[in-house]
């Protein structure tokens, strides 16, 4: 990166340039033989129009302006024009870097016109065609090096741009993987333990409530309350435990065999069951038809699941029923239970998003609601195979 002084902003770099050029042109203009011998009057012209390209990038206009301006007395004095050349070729390529390639060509088109005037000014013997054409030779090989140095500064920008761009998009693909990948893992994490801990409350209640009567109450139904909570306890501890294994292995592709799926009705039957433990009458109805794509049924078996625990939870219904109807495009859940609506879904809980979720991912709906014949209803449609555009 170029240094600038506080010198209105020039460049070490250019400052420098800009002395060499001049000790160079005066130096040049004194050993050469020309009409008219260097005086204190072509040293000032000489030195005037080189010292100016040390701000050639700040201004470029003002730097051509100025340089060309002071290089025309000079040539009218028949001093040694090749010394002036050189300042005024670098500050028309400086210029024609900056400009477009029409006012570039425009620009050069009047160099040329300025250059031819103050060549033929002064003396007797005017410039020959070889001169000419070398003038014109050396002024459009300035404008064409300033616009090529322009297209390779406008290339090299481009570049950078694309990648700068392609690392904030790869920056934004990996936050968003991450964001992802914490939401399943929130998902997965809120079906287990919601699931387990809700049956394992209610069980244990019963158990509570079973050891304080008088006389005791039969030792058969708290058996029984114990058992589901061991089982419960048992069922989330391999469950977690999957879930983890998946986790913990980078390279690992997704497994949907290490996690609950569902094969037809039959899939629902563990869920049902821990629902009747805890004293609500659950049916379960419908048509089956092709076997979901895997994660289809883990989505379906995820959303019985959040259902039939916020039966538990809060619906204080006595029955529930679930429908499962499959074809060859769309596979359609239902569960609709006979409690109290407006409890459903109270205080800062995750269940229905969490739902809603679930659907999306595999690219269906879901709609959850109460229902019109009363009681709370969750209705999904999912397809068979996840959809290559779901989230």
């Amino acid at each position: 990166m170029t240094t600038r002084t506080r010198w209105g902003g020039a460049s070490v770099a250019d400052a420098l340039l800009a002395v060499l050029l001049a000790a160079g042109a005066v130096g040049a203009a004194r050993v050469w033989s020309a009409q008219r011998a260097l005086d204190p009057v072509g040293v000032a012209l000489l030195v005037g129009a080189t010292i100016p390209l040390a701000w050639r990038r700040v201004r470029p206009g003002t730097v051509l302006v100025l340089t060309f301006a002071l290089t025309v007395p000079y040539h009218d004095r028949e001093y040694l024009h090749e010394s002036a050349a050189v300042p005024a070729l670098v500050a028309l390529g400086t210029y024609a870097a900056y400009v477009r390639r029409g006012v570039a060509v425009a620009v050069g088109v009047a160099a040329l016109t300025v250059a031819g005037v103050a060549m033929s000014l002064g003396g007797t013997d005017g410039p020959n065609w070889r001169d000419r054409c070398g003038m014109a030779g050396w002024v459009v090989a300035a404008v064409v090096a300033g616009q090529a140095w322009r297209s390779h500064h406008d290339y090299v920008s481009a570049i950078i741009d694309r990648a700068e761009r392609a690392e904030r998009t790869r920056d934004e693909v990996a936050r968003r993987r991450v964001a992802e990948e914490r939401l399943r893992i929130a998902r997965d994490l809120h079906d287990l333990l919601a699931h387990s801990i809700t049956l394992i409350g209610v069980q244990a209640g019963v158990a509570a409530h079973l050891a304080a009567q008088e006389p005791p109450a039969d030792r058969t139904v708290m058996v029984g309350a114990l058992d589901t909570i061991a089982q419960t306890c048992r069922d989330a501890r391999h469950e977690l435990r999957a879930t983890l294994a998946v986790l913990r292995d980078a390279e690992e592709v997704a497994s949907y065999e290490a996690v609950p799926g569902l094969a037809g009705l039959d899939g629902l039957v563990p869920l049902a069951g821990a629902a009747r433990s805890a004293g609500i009458d659950v049916t379960l109805t419908g048509h089956e038809g092709p076997t979901p794509a895997p994660e289809v049924g883990v989505a379906v078996y995820r959303i019985v699941q959040e259902a039939l625990t916020n039966v538990v939870k809060h619906s204080q219904a006595h029955t529930v029923r679930v429908e499962l109807i499959a074809d060859d495009a769309e596979l359609r859940v239902s569960v609709v239970d006979d409690g109290h609506a407006n409890t459903v879904g109270e205080g800062a809980g995750f269940g229905i998003l969490g739902m809603t979720e679930r659907a999306r991912s595999v690219g269906g709906t879901l709609v959850a609601g109460p229902a019109p014949e009363g009681g709370f209803a969750v209705s999904a449609v999912l397809p068979m195979a996840r959809s290559e555009g779901a989230e």
